[in-house]
């Protein structure tokens, strides 16, 4: 909790890796995020994948994530 504002932040921490491969002839760009606090793995076979997952993170209620201090 801020001990200034009152408010608890929120905070997401996770090891990024982008390659591409080639899908019927076209490049394809693949990711994977691997959370740093407890290592488990999520793979996206596109970045719009990624991206989703990322924004429903942000927007997520927050009771399923670690919360921290600062």
């Amino acid at each position: 909790m801020n001990r200034e504002t009152g408010q608890t932040k929120r905070y997401f921490s996770y090891l990024l890796r982008l390659w591409q491969e080639e899908h019927d002839g076209q490049p394809v760009w693949r990711a994977s995020l691997e959370r740093s606090h407890d290592g488990e793995r999520f793979g996206f076979a596109s970045l719009h994948g990624l991206f989703v997952f990322l924004k429903e993170q942000a927007e997520s209620d927050g009771t399923d994530e670690e919360v921290i201090s600062m």
